[in-house]
């Protein structure tokens, strides 16, 4: 089985931005290859992965969704040597001035994030809690050969690199959502000497960060008998309420709100149970902002499950995770879908 964190390390060392997930697609396909029967790319650029299942065709399909894109920025103009950016997906800018990024030019160009002096910008710039469309990349070269090497559209992405704080935490750049893409990966990794009923699609999606874009098409094309979304939530740190956040290293949260099945939910908490697996209930009590959402309403309507793994400062650099955690999300996965058998969907209901 590959070792989860150089693999993990692997996975938020390439770049793949909202709507450009090339790269870190080509490393998820390279894993998944040898562990599946068949593996495409959709029109939207989702990497779908089949297992095909044991059961008598027309086989039941279960979709296992997270998705692959990362947040990060785009060149918004040129003035001398100097990079002008906004957003791609949400962003604290608290944390941006002195971040360490790479621009995607004609080359790849390490460079900086910086602000000019707070006395130098207008009122509106907002002081210390300064918005993006006030500051710069430097890349240090001189204004002819920035003009040269990057154009407006330009993609510039983290280059923190990860971090091990001990031998359970990893902090690091896009670990939202690619710790989920390493769940799916240890679920196919412990269905190798198993046996599936159902087929087993895992789909690493594009464009959640934006637009769900990718789950939405992939379900469609798919048309999954249910769907899994594995996504991270907000785990506990300094100043979080306990009733709004989750402990690193005590397992994934279940989520309950309208975007899950109530069924789907029942069944995975009542493995969580019988396998003694540490978890938490999160409710989600309206659009969840996750893949899911778009899984759900995808064709006639899909039945949904929503589990999340917790996860320390989303939307910064400086994202942290346990690896317990994404172990036994993966785990929880591989165990759910080996024990799907013909009779699942007739006993499926809707009862809230």
């Amino acid at each position: 089985m590959t070792d989860l964190l150089p693999f993990l390390k692997q996975l938020i060392t390439v770049p793949g931005l909202s709507g450009y997930e090339s790269p870190v697609r080509d490393l998820i396909e390279d894993a998944w290859r040898p562990l599946t029967d068949e593996i495409h790319i959709s029109r939207l650029g989702s990497l779908h992965a089949l297992r095909r299942g044991a059961g008598p065709e027309p086989r039941p399909g279960l979709l296992i969704a997270a998705h692959m894109d990362a947040i990060g920025l785009m060149v918004s103009g040129l003035v001398d040597e100097f990079l002008h950016i906004t957003e791609i997906g949400g962003l604290d800018p608290r944390v941006l001035p002195g971040q360490l990024v790479t621009v995607h030019g004609r080359q790849d160009l390490p460079g900086v994030i910086v602000q000019p002096p707070a006395h130098l910008l207008p009122e509106e710039a907002g002081g210390s809690q300064m918005s993006v469309e006030f500051m710069l990349v430097d890349v240090g070269l001189l204004s002819d050969e920035v003009e040269r090497l990057v154009r407006v559209g330009d993609l510039v992405s983290f280059a923190q690199p990860p971090l091990e704080l001990s031998e359970e935490y990893l902090a690091g750049h896009s670990l939202d959502n690619r710790a989920s893409i390493a769940a799916l990966t240890i679920c196919l990794q412990m269905l190798q000497n198993r046996k599936t009923f159902w087929d087993i699609w895992m789909v690493a999606t594009t464009q959640e960060e934006e637009s769900f874009a990718g789950a939405l098409t992939s379900a469609f094309e798919i048309r999954p008998a249910a769907a899994v979304a594995i996504d991270v939530t907000f785990a506990d740190g300094p100043g979080t309420p306990d009733h709004l956040a989750f402990p690193l290293g005590k397992g994934p949260t279940l989520s309950w709100g309208p975007n899950i099945h109530p069924g789907l939910h029942t069944a995975f908490k009542d493995l969580a149970d019988r396998l003694e697996m540490p978890y938490k209930l999160e409710p989600v009590p309206s659009d969840s902002g996750t893949d899911v959402a778009a899984l759900q309403i995808a064709a006639e309507g899909i039945p949904t499950m929503l589990i999340e793994i917790p996860l320390r400062y989303m939307h910064t650099p400086v994202e942290m995770i346990s690896l317990k955690d994404v172990q036994r999300t993966g785990r929880l996965l591989a165990e759910f879908a080996a024990e799907l058998d013909g009779d699942f969907l007739a006993k499926l209901s809707w009862d809230d």
